[in-house]
């Protein structure tokens, strides 16, 4: 309902200032008028934007469990949500959920009042919301939302989890690299001079690496951020994000957990919209909007084509490349026996044994690699270093 703001005289002569809530102007001037007040001035306030931060996936988890508990134990849809938005510890979540309250007591359907928000809930879920509305099974249809973001998260988590570890090693690597040919090789570079040794020729590349880190340290700042924007850029077009991505699964063991999350990430959204009674259509459509990945959004999108012209899903993904021959078997059979959210589901559960496989292989493997790399890099700078000393003390021998 809009608020209006208003300045009214009251019969006493004084000057009043504030709000009242009503369907139209009109509507306010007369609630006015009842109150014995003489308008001078009413205005629709406009609304206020709700829900602009960030929303955690825990929040919308915990959200979705509770909202789920009171339904099922029959609540009305306003009572429930009206104690979620008192209960809630965030505050961005609090206002979305007030908002929601307020479309749905205009008459909105709550999937239709919870699109507005696309920050705190996505297409799977007002399409999920809708499905339960329709067939009057919303509380079964919110414990699956639940069930499935807390698997997804999980399943994003490990993925991010194997990252951070070598992105740490890497950026120490990187510090500790420019701090010796910013700080400690000069000082060895002054130290052959006032000798006046020859140089190795390790020696000299390490002192010429020095010499341009302290000379054009502003353009390698320059090139790093230029890289970055420019790499952002390119990832933002359609066929960067195709080449960056194909480049992502073709790495080796790197896009096998890429690949292999993925396929979770797909069979488990498919299988959860199409058990919730969301049309396969567009649940092929949501599910490539949250593949993460642009090979596999088009692999979907081409098998969404396939079934609006009468074929079936198996054919277009076996065509991708992407998916592995025990997936497309599956679904192919899935598809065959009518069991294909079941079918589904299995994959997915199979596959995120697979992703926790596949990060532990990662990470045994990036631990000898870092190692190596850092014994070579930073150790092989060290013996240049102490190349020309060996020199002098045989020399003096």
């Amino acid at each position: 309902m809009p608020t209006f703001a208003y300045t009214a005289r009251a019969t006493n002569g004084e000057l009043k200032s504030a709000t009242i809530d009503a369907n139209t102007r009109d509507d306010a001037v007369a609630q006015l008028k009842r109150q014995r007040l003489t308008v001078v001035r009413v205005d629709e306030e406009k609304p206020k934007k709700v829900g602009r931060g960030k929303i955690k996936m825990r929040d919308i988890v915990i959200f979705t469990r509770q909202f789920s508990t009171m339904i099922n134990s029959g609540l009305p849809l306003v009572q429930a949500l009206d104690i979620l938005a008192r209960q809630s510890e965030d505050p961005n979540l609090q206002a979305v959920t007030r908002q929601v309250v307020a479309d749905v007591e205009t008459g909105s359907t709550l999937a239709d009042a919870m699109k507005k928000h696309p920050r705190a809930f996505s297409d799977l879920y007002t399409n999920m919301v809708a499905a339960g509305e329709a067939g009057g099974i919303l509380d079964t249809i919110l414990l699956r939302l639940a069930t499935f973001m807390e698997k997804n998260d999980a399943l994003v988590r490990k993925v991010k989890g194997a990252m951070i570890y070598p992105g740490v090693i890497m950026c120490v690597a990187g510090l500790a690299i420019m701090i010796l040919l910013w700080k400690v090789i000069p000082v060895f570079k002054d130290m052959f001079a006032s000798v006046g040794v020859e140089l190795p020729a390790p020696t000299r590349v390490v002192i010429a690496l020095s010499a341009f880190v302290n000379g054009y340290w502003y353009m390698i700042i320059a090139a790093g951020v230029g890289g970055a924007f420019f790499l952002k850029k390119y990832y933002a077009t359609p066929s960067g994000q195709l080449v960056i991505d194909k480049l992502l699964l073709a790495f080796p063991v790197l896009g096998d957990v890429l690949r292999k999350s993925a396929v979770s990430r797909f069979t488990r959204t498919l299988g959860t919209l199409i058990s919730s009674g969301v049309s396969i259509l567009d649940g092929l459509e949501i599910t490539a909007k949250t593949s993460g990945n642009r090979v596999i959004q088009d692999a979907i999108m081409e098998s969404r084509s396939s079934i609006a012209g009468g074929d079936t899903i198996a054919a277009p993904l076996q065509k991708s490349g992407v998916f592995p021959p025990m997936v497309i078997s599956m679904i192919a059979v899935g598809e065959q026996t009518g069991g294909l959210d079941e079918m589904l589901s299995k994959i997915a559960d199979f596959y995120d044994e697979e992703v926790d496989a596949a990060v532990s292989g990662l990470l045994s493997l990036l631990e000898p690699v870092m190692i190596v790399f850092l014994g070579v890099v930073v150790g092989g700078m060290i013996v240049a270093m102490y190349l020309p000393i060996f020199d002098m003390m045989n020399a003096v021998k």
